[in-house]
């Protein structure tokens, strides 16, 4: 193994990290995600029932991996929708590592495993580029034992490219670890895929959630040729502003915003996501609409 050079605090796993790997001698890529103060930041707005907080978590350290495979300037989401007693895991994170999340759920919610917490649905992964390039979605249905073999389907079936995953979480973090096979690029070791997953699967679950990038890589492929790049930062943050609530309630309608206003003398607005709360009054509501009427009227030159 030939690591990038390293200070002192490799000693112990950084907090909130995205490392990339890959094979030197076979067309094989990884990544390995810790999310710690970002996952806690998730908690703290909202309480979750440890099944639902589990799956919501490992959903958002595949988000994290997934994005980090993209070559892009945009958001990365991925949503996935039951009709079992977790009805929503939403993540999205942005191409800086932004990252926010939330679930929804209805009664209570039983230990088991993810088919039955989720029921039947589907898995929607959206990609928004910005400057206005077209946006990208892939719709797949839940198919699988846990949110990393939903995934792993969704790739072989949407992608054609051979994608492991390893996933955990639990109320303090959590972590994950990708593997994918590059397409077009032919290599003398035809064995390396195969031996690279083998390898892979005999890492436990407390040892991706303890253990640093470079010690993960040195347990499962010492005797391999793998070149481990410089870590890179992962954050919590909303992108909820004023100016989207506002346009929230612009295509909500002005007579609508009106009725709520009539009947409660504000409009209030909390993001699901961060819980800020937003407020509107009639003054504001009046500016709001009175500049949207402007835009409106405004002549068009020819």
């Amino acid at each position: 193994m030939n690591p990038d050079t390293r200070t002192f605090e490799s000693i112990l796993r950084p907090h909130d990290s995205l490392d990339r790997f890959v094979f030197e001698r076979a067309p094989i890529q990884g990544r390995i995600v810790h999310l710690d103060a970002t996952w806690r930041a998730v908690l703290e707005r909202r309480r979750y029932p440890e099944p639902v907080r589990d799956l919501l978590g490992e959903l958002m350290a595949a988000t994290a991996l997934l994005t980090a495979t993209l070559k892009f300037d945009g958001k990365l989401t991925l949503q996935v929708q039951g009709d079992g007693p977790v009805r929503l895991l939403v993540v999205e994170c942005s191409s800086e590592r932004a990252m926010r999340a939330i679930a929804q759920w209805q009664g209570d919610v039983p230990t088991g495993p993810p088919s039955q917490l989720l029921g039947n649905g589907r898995l929607v992964i959206t990609i928004d580029p910005l400057k206005g390039k077209e946006r990208y979605q892939g719709i797949v249905e839940l198919k699988g034992d846990s949110i990393a073999r939903v995934l792993e389907g969704y790739f072989a079936r949407s992608e054609q490219l051979a994608t492991r995953l390893w996933l955990a979480a639990d109320a303090r973090q959590a972590a994950g670890m990708l593997l994918q096979r590059l397409p077009d690029k032919p290599s003398p070791d035809h064995d390396a895929w195969k031996r690279a997953t083998h390898l892979t699967s005999t890492l436990t679950r407390e040892e991706l959630m303890a253990l640093p990038a470079q010690d993960i890589l040195h347990r499962l492929y010492h005797e391999e040729d793998v070149r481990l790049f410089a870590r890179v930062p992962v954050s919590f943050r909303c992108s909820c502003s004023r100016e989207r609530v506002e346009g929230v309630l612009c295509m909500l309608g002005e007579v609508e915003v009106r009725s709520i206003l009539a009947e409660k003398g504000r409009v209030d607005v909390d993001c699901e996501f961060c819980g800020q709360h937003y407020t509107l009054d009639p003054v504001d509501a009046e500016q709001l609409f009175a500049a949207l009427h402007t835009t409106k009227a405004a002549p068009t030159r020819h």
